[in-house]
């Protein structure tokens, strides 16, 4: 353990009987963060004024990114609307750190997606990389090691100058944290539009895995067990970071707040994974918080909370980086890699044997008590004495006013149905989109990062999902995918979240995977906005029933709201992350055919529908109408149809189609092993009574395309129609060719359509690394 530098000059601090004795003392909380109201809801709990101290606490602990205080009345949906099969393989669902699913043959998974949105606007490289870190001490502190990452991003216009700098840093910062770490990077996405000019969106998820018996949560139980803080120094860095600068909007002249953003370094979170993890093999710990948005403030108040109710903390024990740092400082400072465990005394001497083994400095702060409340002394005086569930649990909930948006209704109207289909123009529209910035080759950003590290990698990008090996002896893996789409959510944000969710839905099935959880990251924009309440509560209350009818549970996530500048909020962007199941990772399905001569079927039909599509967008400039229809029944039937075909060996790669349609989904077909094929729609057209755009472009749902070996062309047929599923044959593939032929319309080679495909980032951003 590492003792505590002596006393340094200090201002004298705010104590418990200055503020009893200066009720009439003027307090920054607007500074901070704080409306009037909420200070003086803070005056009547304390039944005084706050110390400084305590004022620091409610101010991040309070505040929109900590406190879901705008969100926290639609979020109980996702507890609501549960049934029983929902909770059959749940082991932990929200309000812990992270959700934790159990996977079968005594192993369980943890995963959770967040957001570090406004820090990586405004320093690109640690905002995003720090994001990363958080995210992986959140599945440390359940028990779990960390397995993969995966990330998903949007970015402003690809041509603004601004994007640059953002793109650059941000892809820097989350390779940089991520190999070293020594985590695979297995998937996610990344957008470009101008409504995330100035305000990208940097959502990161971390998935971890762990044995049943080694589960942990997170709480302060047993009065005399110690408070210990590990890790990292606390520093300067982030003051306030995430807590305050997450739950507040950019004006036109750049951020209204501008607290540091925290720095991160990944080999110190490197050594934490492993000290954590040899304290829990060795029972050495009650439980471990991490440190992440609201740092001291966050970790003792939630600690408590979810506990025995007391803790007696001397702020004088933390490391610092920087003597100077003032009380409050040491409060909200949201320092990285950091965390806090609760140590029975007899367990303390081996718990810091741990952690001296592996170099970690280590401070007792203080012990559990069972006063019920949260008390910090600083140099010998009482500077906090608060109930700590009003920080952490009971912080206001608002019922914030809600209008329907005043010009949706024009916008739906104006369909896209209505824009001109020339089957003249198919080649140079089918190369327009795969020339645009979002069906683009993404290996610019995939290929700065390690896909492979841990040798557990079963599938990556560009497959339709990441997986993972869990088992190596019997196989057992996890598949995951991430998927928003925010035209969709502008146009109809509850269809729009269904959406998202069937999409990340439909990507893990294509693996061979069952869908079994869902942690989700909802990006709005400022909830003082009513139009954008409205917005929020669609989507949640979309998100939930959607949930409930495909019967698989929302383990955890993220809210983020202020995404917008000025007046100008993003669009509604719920990005919904999709865990599935497989038995043995090596039946996994590419999203590619490989082989010369297997049958193309496209399962599913198709519709008219290019409201808010790739095609309307890219080649119309276009967004209006409403999204395609949810059919949360057919998916189902579609996942259910997709892992009996896995498991028989029917398939040699499927693919969904989603942005782009049909065209986008040959296209990366054939690019992603080099192997052409012939098409034909002829049956389709006919079928559906549709024209060659639609089926080209069309972005309805429910609808994958496999490829089949002749051999095992009857079976699949009959597996399709056993299981009353529409099925049409309508391509096979062919080597030779080197080329995309769609019969009577166009043919593009490969090597066309690859060049297409990789020019974008490649011109935006330079060169593709490995290219």
């Amino acid at each position: 353990m590492t003792t505590p530098p002596a006393a340094q000059t200090v201002p004298v601090p705010d104590t418990v009987e200055n503020a009893k004795a200066t009720p009439e003392k003027e307090q920054p909380y607007g500074a901070l963060g704080l409306k009037p109201d909420e200070y003086e809801q803070i005056k009547k709990i304390l039944g005084r004024r706050p110390t400084s101290g305590e004022l620091a606490m409610y101010s991040v602990m309070w505040s929109e990114h900590c406190s879901y205080k705008s969100s926290k009345r639609y979020l109980r949906q996702f507890g609501e609307k549960v049934s029983p099969a929902m909770k059959k393989n749940l082991m932990v669902g929200m309000g812990e750190n992270a959700g934790v699913i159990d996977v079968g043959e005594g192993w369980a998974v943890t995963f959770k997606i967040e957001s570090h949105n406004h820090p990586s606007y405004i320093e690109p490289f640690q905002g995003a990389a720090t994001g990363v870190g958080g995210i992986v001490r959140d599945i440390i502190s359940m028990g779990a090691r960390p397995v993969a990452v995966m990330d998903a991003l949007r970015f402003g216009a690809i041509d603004d100058p601004d994007t640059a700098r953002v793109v650059h840093g941000v892809v820097s910062g989350i390779s940089f944290y991520g190999n070293c770490l020594g985590l695979p990077n297995i998937g996610g996405e990344t957008w470009f539009d101008s409504v995330y000019q100035a305000n990208p969106l940097v959502n990161a998820l971390a998935v971890g895995v762990l044995r049943h018996e080694d589960l942990h949560l997170a709480n302060a139980r047993g009065v005399g067990n110690k408070v210990v803080l590990f890790g990292a120094r606390t520093g300067g860095d982030g003051i306030g970071g995430a807590s305050i600068l997450a739950s507040d909007s950019f004006d036109e002249g750049g951020p209204t707040k501008r607290p540091a953003v925290q720095v991160g370094d990944p080999f110190a979170e490197k050594v934490l994974i492993e000290c954590c993890l040899e304290l829990y093999r060795g029972d050495l710990v009650e439980g471990i918080q991490d440190l992440g948005a609201a740092g001291i403030s966050c970790a003792t108040s939630e600690l408590a909370s979810n506990g025995d109710g007391g803790m007696k903390i001397t702020l004088d024990n933390v490391l610092l980086r920087d003597p100077s740092l003032t009380a409050e400082e040491i409060l909200m400072s949201e320092s990285q890699e950091r965390m806090m465990a609760i140590v029975h005394p007899d367990k303390l001497e081996g718990f810091l044997a741990v952690t001296a083994k592996w170099d970690v400095e280590t401070s007792v702060l203080g012990e559990v008590t069972d006063t019920g409340r949260l008390v910090i002394d600083w140099h010998g005086q009482e500077i906090v004495n608060v109930d700590p569930r009003t920080v952490a649990v009971d912080g206001p909930v608002y019922d914030r006013p809600v209008a329907y948006p005043a010009w949706i209704d024009a916008l739906q109207a104006d369909s896209a149905s209505a824009l001109p289909r020339d089957a003249a123009e198919l080649r140079s529209q089918f190369l327009a989109l795969l020339g645009s910035p979002n069906l683009a080759d993404a290996s610019w950003v995939t290929s700065q990062y390690d896909k492979y590290v841990l040798g557990n990698t079963a599938l990556s990008y560009p497959d339709d999902a990441g997986m993972i090996r869990v088992d190596e002896e019997s196989g057992l893996g996890v598949s995951i995918a991430t998927d928003a789409n925010g035209r969709y959510c502008q146009l109809d944000p509850k269809a729009g979240a269904q959406l998202a969710l069937a999409e990340a839905y439909r990507n893990v099935a294509a693996t061979g995977a069952v869908p079994a959880a869902v942690s989700d990251c909802l990006n709005f924009g400022s909830p003082e906005n009513p139009e954008v309440m409205w917005q929020f509560a669609q989507a949640v209350e979309g998100l939930a029933d959607a949930c409930l009818e495909l019967e698989i549970p929302v383990t955890g996530g993220n809210v983020s709201f202020y995404n917008q500048t000025g007046d100008v909020p993003i669009h509604p962007t719920p990005v919904v992350a999709v865990l599935g199941v497989i038995d043995d990772v090596a039946r996994r399905v590419p999203s590619g055919w490989q082989d010369d001569g297997h049958n193309i079927y496209l399962l599913g039909t198709t519709a008219l529908e290019l409201d808010g599509s790739a095609w309307a967008g890219v080649v119309h400039d276009h967004l209006g109408g409403r999204p395609p229809a949810v059919d949360l029944a057919g998916e189902k039937k579609l996942a259910e149809l997709l892992h009996a075909a896995s498991v028989e060996g029917l398939i040699d790669s499927a693919h969904d189609l989603s942005d782009g349609g049909l065209a986008a989904a040959l296209a990366e077909s054939v690019s992603r092993f080099g192997v052409g094929a012939r098409v034909f729609l002829g049956e389709v057209l006919e079928r559906d009574g549709i024209d060659a755009t639609t089926a080209l472009f069309s972005e309805s749902q429910g609808r994958v395309i496999v490829s089949v070996p002749r051999e095992d062309d009857v079976k699949f047929r009959g597996l399709c129609d056993g299981r009353g599923y529409t099925v049409a044959r309508i391509g096979v593939t062919d080597a030779a060719s080197e080329s995309l032929e769609v019969q009577d319309l166009f043919t593009v080679s490969i090597d066309e359509l690859r060049g297409v495909n990789r020019a974008p980032l490649a011109d935006a951003f330079g060169p593709v690394v490995g290219y």
